[in-house]
């Protein structure tokens, strides 16, 4: 299942990301996730992959995210975060996503990105660069439409 996603990221839950019954309180996945994200653009993109979004050249907002919640994280536990795209279109992808423990998957996730434009405040393609970059690391793992 892991062997699917060519980038990890490692996180180690925190005690302010538990809740009262001493588990990860279920907002901060989507915090993982994102961190994941990040850091997955900035080994796939570009290490200052930030300035384009500053320059308004390459920029996503979250469109929709779906997460299935499996088992729960707890207090000091070192959890991958495995992220892939799956699939890129004109103007938006689609990633998904394992939250694990060691072997054990805690949460699987999906996110649909948009490309956004600051100025006309809409979506816009993905730079044909940026697609280039993404399939080329992921390989026959993805779909372009």
């Amino acid at each position: 299942m892991f062997n699917s996603f060519l980038f990890s990221h490692q996180v180690r839950v925190r005690y302010s990301e538990i809740d009262g019954q001493r588990i990860v309180f279920n907002a901060h996945y989507s915090t993982y996730i994102d961190v994941a994200v990040t850091e997955y653009f900035r080994t796939v993109v570009s290490p200052n992959w930030l300035e384009l979004a500053e320059n308004n050249e390459f920029d996503l907002v979250l469109r929709k995210m779906t997460l299935e919640y499996i088992s729960p994280a707890k207090l000091d536990d070192l959890l991958d975060i495995y992220c892939r795209v799956v699939k890129m279109g004109m103007s938006s992808m689609i990633s998904e996503f394992l939250i694990a423990r060691g072997e054990e998957v805690l949460v699987q996730a999906e996110a649909v990105q948009v490309c956004f434009d600051h100025v006309t405040r809409a979506s816009k393609p993905i730079p044909h660069d940026i697609k280039e970059k993404i399939q080329a690391f992921e390989g026959s793992n993805i779909a372009i439409n």
